[in-house]
């Protein structure tokens, strides 16, 4: 019987990312498609006034085709909520996998094939990005910022035992069903979702792999919708 062919849908919560988006679709588009990679983008906008939206549906014409439903806009009426925006985004999902991550280069998308390949060395359930192991690490933070992130995974992992160096971090790829699994057991909306999703998906018996990652802390526009910790 012939294996079917993974697909990643990668999720993108927006607000006031008119700047970043083009690029970042660009990136995806660069590092994916190439390689042969099956792939859709979901953005999921909460109500930007900067024009987000509207440069959300220049991407989908410029980008999707008759055949091809590469990028979708899911937008919602105001701020609600990274965990919530999660929620709504994967109720469009036709991927077998799913991709969270920022939309402001903090996560460059040149680390997906990486979480992609560990994924497959030992049919991983999720593999998250780390800044806190291997050659992984924070670029663009003070030293005061650093030591509050290093500090909170740190006590998390003390407390939590998730054995994950980095808790907070937002940067995964999910098998989808066990996203839907994890998500829906999850009770955090605000920036603790990250943290709480990883200790139910590990309470839960899930495998889960890192991979080092570089974090960049964004270059245009402000972070307006959750706290990156």
């Amino acid at each position: 019987m012939a294996q079917t062919k993974n697909k990643y849908s990668i999720l993108l919560p927006t607000y006031n990312e008119r700047r970043n988006l083009p690029i970042i679709t660009w990136l995806l588009d660069r590092t994916l498609t190439p390689v042969g990679l099956d792939w859709e983008l979901i953005i999921i906008d909460d109500g930007s006034p900067d024009g987000t939206q509207q440069v959300a549906n220049q991407l989908i014409k410029a980008y999707n085709s008759r055949s091809q439903e590469r990028i979708k806009l899911k937008p919602r009426a105001g701020k609600l909520g990274l965990g919530t925006a999660y929620v709504h985004g994967l109720q469009f999902v036709t991927g077998n996998f799913v991709v969270i991550m920022d939309a402001d280069f903090s996560h460059h998308p040149k680390f997906l094939p990486v979480m992609i390949a560990k994924q497959a060395e030992a049919d991983y359930d999720i593999v998250t990005g780390t800044r806190y192991a291997g050659d992984g690490g924070v670029y663009g933070w003070d030293l005061k910022r650093k030591m509050v992130s290093r500090g909170a995974n740190l006590v998390a992992d003390t407390v939590l035992r998730p054995g994950v160096s980095d808790l907070t971090g937002s940067f995964r790829l999910y098998k989808r069903k066990v996203l839907e699994e994890v998500i829906g057991a999850t009770e955090s909306k605000g920036y603790s979702f990250q943290m709480e999703m990883m200790v139910r998906a590990k309470a839960k018996g899930f495998r889960v792999a890192e991979v080092p990652i570089s974090f960049v802390d964004r270059v245009y526009g402000e972070r307006g919708v959750w706290v990156v910790v």
